[in-house]
């Protein structure tokens, strides 16, 4: 898939909460095909300890508006000086990168996401619903004042939530919610972003379940088209870039798994 690098104009930048808002940035050219899953590297202007670009999951592409979205975590500097980016402002990006989410035709599909992780999600329900899909959402938060887009998500599925202080929603982590817990599980397959440690529960309780599980890898990123190696994660293959080769793995692939 070719790959682009556009100055893209900020549209709307929409705070969710203290830590986390959504860029929604418009194309100077037509978007190509985008699928659930890739990713783009934005380059920060302004912020001196920034020297490399950052890598963020695409959460949304409008196609009529000719835009893409981001939800971004505020974590460090670049990311607190891409929150002051108001309507107008520019965003360098390099995009579609990696590969995506894979898009059955039918079938029973969980998504589940943690905290930043449940980035990709809101696209790929989107896709699945215009092939005639709604999957289930299980979507988990530290606490009720991180809880964001429920009602977003909530028009591609049903919305499982879980937080982990119990202020709303299911008290506890994502794999501690009744809706994954079930035996069978009812799903035939699971789509899963968020912390490594979240990602390994998820995938090793699908696996002692018999689901599928595809997962989305965050490996530290320096270049996002496979030149540097930042990124190498071990699989059934051996050493494989995140940024080419994912970030979406089969979660058996994984030797993490084992």
């Amino acid at each position: 898939m070719k790959k682009f690098a556009h100055d893209f104009i900020v549209f709307a930048n929409t705070r969710l909460n203290t830590r986390h808002f959504i860029l929604e940035l418009q194309s100077p050219a037509p978007l190509p095909e985008i699928l659930p899953g890739q990713f783009v590297q934005a380059l920060v202007h302004d912020s001196p300890s920034t020297f490399l670009r950052r890598p963020f999951s695409i959460h949304f592409v409008d196609y009529a508006k000719n835009t893409l979205s981001l939800l971004v975590q505020v974590k460090g500097e670049g990311t607190r000086h891409m929150g002051m980016l108001k309507p107008g402002d520019k965003l360098n990006l390099v995009y579609p990168l990696g590969n995506s989410f894979s898009l059955p035709n039918s079938g029973r599909l969980l998504l589940v996401g943690g905290g930043a992780g449940v980035a990709p999600l809101m696209f790929m329900g989107d896709m699945l619903n215009k092939k005639g899909l709604r999957p289930d959402f299980l979507v988990g938060f530290r606490s009720a004042d991180e809880v964001s887009q429920i009602r977003e998500y909530s028009s591609y599925g049903k919305v499982y939530l879980s937080t982990d202080d119990g202020s709303m929603g299911e008290k506890g982590f994502v794999t501690e919610h009744p809706v994954i817990n079930q035996t069978p599980l009812p799903y035939d397959r699971i789509y899963c972003c968020g912390p490594d440690a979240m990602m390994h529960a998820v995938a090793k309780l699908a696996a002692s379940k018999g689901v599928s599980c595809e997962v989305s890898l965050e490996n530290f990123m320096a270049c996002g088209y496979g030149v540097c190696l930042c990124c190498i994660t071990k699989t059934d293959k051996g050493n494989e870039r995140v940024c080419v080769e994912g970030p979406v793995f089969e979660a058996e692939r994984l030797l993490w798994l084992t």
